[in-house]
């Protein structure tokens, strides 16, 4: 097996492929990735203005953005044209106005499989590791209820659910060590949540295997790394890393419930002007009391990493480089002690 930083460039063929939601975290990773399998990449996006960075990433002309929002099925019909497989990263951690978890994730979702499947071309949908019906969190629910709408109309898209994904520019290392770097306590709910942090770079690999075709579709993987973490485990890590000392304290249910609900509200009223690292939703809660790891079943039955000839990297080889911004003096520290 090999990890995604052995592929080198290939020159750059005639196939096209549509990434909606290509300009956001993982998108970065996914559009230089299929570009430097020698894909044309066409991002599709809200706001292709926001997506000229990408442009970098390839040869000239290999890479160009163009408006699409999953909300008009014509703009997304417009984006899939002629290409040779569609990928949709498109997925919300918040709803806010019209971008709704149901808009988004299921109908959303459906509208894409449905624009690949009207061209032909192969489909890949991003999940995540808690999609299910039965989800007490609306986002876990209209996952899963997306993940079906992609089968019903693209019977053999490719399902790829990550755990939480890290990497430079990732919402979850940065957050917390951002939060740190400004509180001396660290509230935290569901401190014994077990989780299976992904690099950004395997789960963009895995999409373009799919791209390839060398996944077998009609399937759902989970993508997992190679450690197991509790989130109490997790938030330790980050300040060993940015060398700092802080108190982490796990909060009762209902102090976290009140957290969320305060949090929450404000957000909606200043209209989305909360920043992002202090934000708490009662959703988002309810998905922190599950665990995020790969499921048994997942693993016996072949629909891991493992099945996708990709050895996973470990957050330890990766996370280090891009939390040491968040040390007391930056990167260039000498330091041991705690700040």
């Amino acid at each position: 097996m090999m990890s995604a930083s052995n592929q080198q460039p290939h020159p750059v063929t005639g196939k096209l492929v549509t990434v909606f939601g290509g300009s956001g975290f993982l998108g970065r990773f996914v559009v230089q990735t299929l570009a430097r399998r020698g894909y044309r990449v066409r991002v599709a996006v809200r706001r292709p203005d926001l997506a000229q960075n990408l442009q970098p990433l390839g040869a000239v002309g290999q890479i160009h953005a163009v408006q699409a929002n999953l909300r008009y099925p014509e703009s997304v019909r417009a984006a899939a044209q002629g290409a040779d497989a569609v990928v949709n990263l498109v997925g919300i951690l918040q709803q806010g106005g019209r971008q709704t978890f149901e808009a988004l994730q299921t109908v959303g979702a459906e509208t894409v499989a449905r624009a690949a499947s009207e061209n032909g071309a192969r489909m890949v949908q991003i999940s995540a590791i808690g999609a299910d019906p039965e989800s007490p969190a609306q986002y876990g629910r209209t996952k899963a209820e997306g993940e079906a709408r992609v089968l019903a109309v693209a019977p053999q898209a490719v399902i790829l659910r990550p755990s939480i994904v890290f990497g430079p520019g990732d919402s979850f290392f940065n957050r917390f060590a951002a939060l740190a770097r400004v509180f001396p306590v660290l509230p935290i709910a569901s401190a014994d949540t077990r989780f299976q942090p992904v690099y950004a770079g395997d789960v963009a690999e895995a999409v373009a295997r799919a791209v390839d075709g060398a996944v077998e579709g009609g399937r759902i993987y989970e993508l997992g790394g190679p450690g197991v973490y509790s989130f109490r485990e997790l938030l330790a890590y980050v300040l060993t890393v940015t060398e700092r000392k802080r108190i982490i304290a796990a909060m009762p249910p209902a102090l976290a419930r009140l957290q969320a609900s305060i949090t929450e509200t404000l957000d909606r009223f200043t209209f989305g002007l909360m920043p992002d690292e202090i934000v708490l939703t009662r959703d988002q809660l309810l998905m922190l009391a599950q665990d995020n790891v790969v499921s048994a079943q997942a693993e016996a039955e072949g629909r891991t990493f493992a099945a996708l000839g990709i050895t996973p990297t470990s957050l330890e080889a990766i996370v280090p480089g891009y939390l040491k911004r968040f040390r007391k003096h930056g990167q260039y520290e000498k330091r041991k002690t705690a700040a």
